[in-house]
């Protein structure tokens, strides 16, 4: 699903040059569940955002779904993400001013679904996330747990090949951690690939492997499961 050779970025001002990745390979495969780790400056959000095609690598290759995309324009990479990726990230990323059932329908609204089908899918996923009796609350009116129930409803909504989490249980307490946790696990057992940034070697657990960032270097990487 993912592959890439020798990839490199670098972050220029007019004083400083700083190499975030240097020469990284990684390969993630088609239902697989891959937990990044490393210290804070390491690399780790970098790659998680030129892997979600929300940035271009300095060089080298990124493949996706087959295709040669580092350097694919912006819009070239707007249409490929929405249609193929699902973001949850630490502050949950919510719209204050939407209530939950719009919040999750604006993926599809990007998609240009009809109405009618728009309805249908957010409250199902809603309910599947048991949170769909806050479907008219707005987010403040929420906890940090349901914040994130809501984000990844978000994010599954269009029924994406590749979900991106970083740092997913970050603002949470352990028991809605575990629990966000067990969400994304039934997703990956029903062919959804994850990859997933975290400081937390309780989270990278539930993943199938490690693969551990120093320095804008893979240093490591440890298989947890087999496949």
């Amino acid at each position: 699903m993912i592959k890439t050779n020798q990839l490199v970025k670098v972050f220029r001002t007019d004083e400083i040059e700083t190499t975030a990745l240097d020469k990284v390979n990684l390969d993630v495969q088609k239902g697989e569940f891959v937990a990044i780790m490393g210290p804070s400056g390491c690399g780790k959000s970098t790659l998680l955002n030129i892997i979600g095609l929300l940035d271009n690598p300095s060089s080298g290759e990124l493949h996706f779904l087959d295709q040669e995309v580092s350097k694919y324009s912006e819009r070239q990479r707007t249409n490929l993400r929405k249609a193929n990726i699902g973001f949850v990230f630490q502050s949950f990323n919510l719209i204050d001013e939407l209530t939950v059932f719009e919040n999750v329908e604006l993926p599809l609204l990007y998609l240009n679904i009809p109405s009618s089908e728009r309805k249908k899918k957010v409250e199902e996923v809603l309910e599947r996330m048991k949170i769909l009796h806050r479907k008219k609350h707005f987010p403040q009116q929420l906890s940090g747990g349901q914040q994130q129930r809501v984000a990844i409803s978000r994010a599954v909504v269009t029924n994406p090949k590749l979900i991106l989490a970083d740092e997913p249980t970050g603002n949470l307490d352990s028991a809605n951690g575990e629990e966000v946790m067990k969400l994304l696990t039934e997703l990956n057992k029903e062919g959804t690939s994850i990859v997933m940034v975290t400081h937390s070697p309780s989270d990278a657990e539930y993943a199938h492997r490690i693969v551990q960032l120093f320095d804008g270097h893979v240093v490591t990487e440890n298989i947890k499961k087999i496949l």
